[in-house]
């Protein structure tokens, strides 16, 4: 009897089942899900048109916040619930306390605010050919030779001698003039053409124009130069010495757009990382009330190694979690290394897509597919592993079985072919702190370039693994 129960058994077994395939974002949902996709894009590019830098990013962050009902820490008391810690304007916080055994550790999304663009450097103005331009210092990896001859904005702060604040924003009205950096023209760049694609453009080079009129309307030595700052001390009210104590960027002008004649794809600049913390962000706003504490981190200088007092290479995490356990009077030494310690951690950071005309930097199998989910990356690093953290297997499985839950789509994808990809994420430098740490995060068309590609179904399915992660685990 037990025979013929194991033989009938067998022929109902279906060997398909015991296979994995990924599955498209797009595929099988219906209009109310295309409804929801397409909105919370729409919420996603006025971040990205709103948030061009970390301290644009860290206000609006605060703004939306405010409207959930978080509260500045500064004014916060233990009977509040919802705390949001500022950095120095380029780095924050926002954490939902569902109770006060901290030892237990934390539900945390950590992303980064920071992007690759152009920095002024400290002495940037100068004239020459009867013309002014900034001198710049690129911040990230970028390929030099995509940033030339295309409109820019200027975005940041200056702060004066006397301490006051000058924000400035030019070029994304549709009244403001905007910034370039010129090319040569092809009739005379035989010799320039004969470079490879790092000396194309050299850093150097990289120098932005601004203006040509002269002071007075009369030209002499420097009087293009001395028109450029009458203009900004009567705007403004800062002097050249100023500038040394500036964070003036060059960003691309303009809103971030839709792509494709279905509307299928946000193209904009910043969208690594910013993808993930706008994803982040509004998963810690949805997940609902949970039995475990929540913490949504948004890091600077990801894009420069994580150092500085804002990246994930200090103790800007222990500085975070400090405060928020003093606040409600369970500060000691043991409490804060527990609840390090025994946190889960998604390191939210993008992955690349393939691109089919590139498709030979990528192992296929292996790789992140637009439109397919989100990116689960077991490891990064470079060649063997190198400078990586590896989360654990039983911890990759608790994640995909919460993603699972609540169908967001997901797929296991490496950064590039083996010896040839690889990149870095804040994971290595938060796992020090010995939590459970996996990189999930968006994959991502032109990734470093001044306009970033990225599905929709991405986008969603992004917030919805994050939203899993802080209802499930």
């Amino acid at each position: 009897m037990a025979e013929k129960k194991a033989a009938k058994k067998a022929e109902k077994f279906d060997p398909k089942t015991l296979t994995y395939s990924k599955k498209s974002g797009w595929d099988g949902i219906n209009e109310a899900k295309m409804k929801e996709i397409m909105n919370f894009a729409e919420g996603y590019k006025k971040f990205l048109t709103d948030a061009k830098t970390e301290r644009e990013a860290v206000n609006t962050i605060f703004e939306l916040a405010k409207a959930k009902g978080y509260k500045n820490i500064e004014n916060a008391t233990k009977n509040d619930k919802k705390i949001f810690i500022n950095f120095d304007n380029v780095a924050c916080v926002l954490a939902e306390i569902n109770h006060t055994d901290f030892d237990k550790g934390w539900l945390m999304v950590g992303s980064h605010i920071d992007t690759p663009r152009l920095d002024l450097k400290g002495y940037p103005l100068y004239e020459k050919e009867d013309m002014a331009y900034f001198k710049t210092h690129y911040y990230g990896g970028i390929k030099k030779y995509q940033w030339v001859t295309r409109a820019l904005a200027l975005h940041g702060v200056v702060i004066t001698e006397a301490g006051k604040t000058v924000n400035v924003v030019v070029g994304e009205d549709e009244n403001d003039p905007v910034f370039t950096i010129n090319d040569l023209l092809p009739h005379l760049a035989q010799e320039q053409m004969e470079k490879g694609a790092r000396k194309v453009i050299e850093g150097e080079n990289m120098n932005i124009l601004i203006g040509s009129i002269p002071y007075s309307f009369k030209y002499d030595k420097d009087s293009v130069k001395l028109a450029i700052l009458d203009f900004l001390y009567k705007k403004y009210g800062f002097k050249e010495e100023d500038f040394v104590s500036a964070e003036l960027q060059l960003v691309p002008a303009g809103k971030a757009r839709d792509v494709g004649f279905d509307r299928s794809f946000v193209g904009a600049h910043g969208q690594d990382d910013r993808i993930c913390a706008y994803s982040a962000l509004q998963a810690i706003f949805d997940a609902g009330k949970t039995k475990e504490n929540k913490f949504a981190m948004f890091f600077d200088k990801e894009e420069i190694g994580s150092k500085g007092n804002a990246g994930a290479n200090s103790n800007i995490l222990e500085r975070a979690v400090n405060k928020l356990i003093n606040l409600y009077g369970k500060g000691d030494y043991n409490t804060l290394i527990n609840s390090l310690a025994n946190s889960r951690f998604l390191s939210s950071d993008v992955n690349a897509g393939i691109e089919p005309e590139w498709a030979g930097a990528f192992e296929s199998m292996n790789a992140g597919k637009v439109g397919w989910g989100v990116c689960l990356t077991k490891f990064t690093g470079a060649g063997g592993k190198g400078n990586s953290n590896e989360a654990h297997a039983e911890f990759v499985a608790k994640c995909r079985a919460a993603f699972n839950k609540d169908d967001a789509r997901w797929q296991t994808a490496e950064l590039g072919r083996v010896d040839l990809g690889g990149g870095g994420t804040i994971a290595m430098f938060i796992a020090e702190y010995g939590m459970q740490v996996l990189d999930v995060g968006t994959p991502i068309l032109s990734m470093h370039s001044p306009f970033e590609v990225a599905s929709k179904a991405d986008l969603y399915n992004t917030y919805l693994s994050y939203k899993a992660f802080y209802k499930y685990l």
